[in-house]
């Protein structure tokens, strides 16, 4: 393979990516698909339907992409979320500190775009508050502090931490049909939960859900299967086209705002170049825009007061700290690493889930002594 046949590859993963990403923004601002929003329904008023949405999307992420394991197309290994290190202290914490976060800042990183994207000012302040924080995380003073403390505690595994991996060490059988067979099962299951009461049988649940998760396998089709080099010309190692981890990559927030931050300051660095992250993050805001422009939805929005701002700066900043410490978000973990059945995935996912309870909790009991 030449290297220009690489760039036209790279290219049409950009756009694949951009494209992707604008159906991610147009469904999540039609739908109203909200993990934060879907926790708070739940702790505040007891209504399930933008969970059921949500763990919809989970399930139709999870059987796509282990349908293309089993297919032998792509392979859990090769992205951040399913290596033998597992950093169960880090995914956990910085699962904890998004998840309090994103109830401070109204939203997570890719309800910040949505919201953005459709006139919400207070949101733009989040996202660079939350790319600031975030890119400190990844090379920054927090970087140095984070490498120091949680990351230093972790569990070596003999094999991959993604479950086929697991089990098929354990059972002798092999990783794809384990991955096939797994995936199918969990999927059914949550399908299942989510079409057991009335709420998760409408259409905005289903177009919501389906869409949002299908997105998720779309990318890692494009990342894992088009963008997969076995052998790059010029540094001949394997490698993945257009990521920033140069892995197999989904749909994340955390760690691609403050990429998309550093490609804008130090734009004319010929080393600072386009990704599938950095472009999702376009793509993603672009698609909100439309679809709030199209149904006349879009109106601008500002902060309240002074502590509206505060909350919002330290939501923000939590994010991005906790985010890139559990490497990835309600959607990078919540949605691209659970659908590898990663053991970290899923402690980040419950930590996330256990800081937005906490911090809902904590804003109701703000108010009680207000009033």
């Amino acid at each position: 393979m030449q290297e220009s046949d690489l760039q036209s590859i790279s290219t049409t993963l950009l756009w694949g990516a951009f494209a992707l990403a604008a159906i991610f923004g147009a469904l999540a601002q039609r739908t109203h698909f909200c993990t934060m929003g879907a926790i708070a329904d739940v702790v505040n008023i007891g209504d399930w339907t933008r969970m059921r949405m949500w763990v919809l999307a989970i399930a139709t992420a999870i059987v796509g992409f282990n349908g293309m394991v089993g297919a032998g197309w792509i392979e859990a290994r090769h992205s951040i979320y399913a290596g033998p290190r597992l950093l169960w202290l880090s995914t956990l914490t910085g699962g904890l500190l998004f998840g309090f976060g994103m109830v401070l800042a109204s939203g997570c990183g890719s309800k910040s775009l949505v919201r953005l994207g459709g006139g919400n000012l207070k949101a733009l302040v989040v996202l660079v508050v939350l790319a600031i924080s975030g890119f400190a995380t990844l090379r920054g003073l927090t970087a140095v502090a984070r490498v120091a403390t949680v990351d230093a505690v972790a569990v070596q595994l003999p094999v991959g931490q993604d479950l086929p991996t697991l089990l098929a060490g354990w059972s002798g059988a092999a990783v794809p049909q384990v991955a096939l067979a797994l995936g199918l099962a969990i999927g059914l299951v949550l399908v299942a939960w989510v079409l057991r009461k009335p709420e998760g049988r409408t259409a905005e649940v289903w177009i919501g859900g389906v869409g949002i998760g299908a997105v998720v396998v779309g990318l890692w089709w494009l990342s894992g299967r088009l963008g997969h080099v076995l052998e790059h010309p010029l540094t001949l190692e394997e490698t993945f086209l257009a990521t920033n981890s140069r892995r197999m990559e989904a749909l994340s927030m955390a760690a691609p705002v403050g990429y998309a931050l550093d490609w804008l300051l130090y734009f004319s660095d010929a080393s600072k170049v386009l990704t599938m992250g950095i472009v999702s993050i376009g793509g993603v805001l672009a698609g909100a825009a439309a679809a709030a422009l199209a149904s006349r939805s879009f109106h601008w929005e500002g902060f309240g007061n002074a502590e509206d701002l505060a909350n919002h700066l330290v939501g923000g900043s939590l994010m991005g700290i906790g985010g890139v410490t559990a490497l990835g978000c309600t959607v990078g973990q919540g949605l691209s690493g659970i659908s590898t059945l990663s053991l970290g995935s899923a402690l980040a996912l419950a930590g996330i889930a256990a800081g937005g309870v906490a911090a809902i909790r904590y804003q109701s009991w703000r108010l009680e002594r207000m009033v």
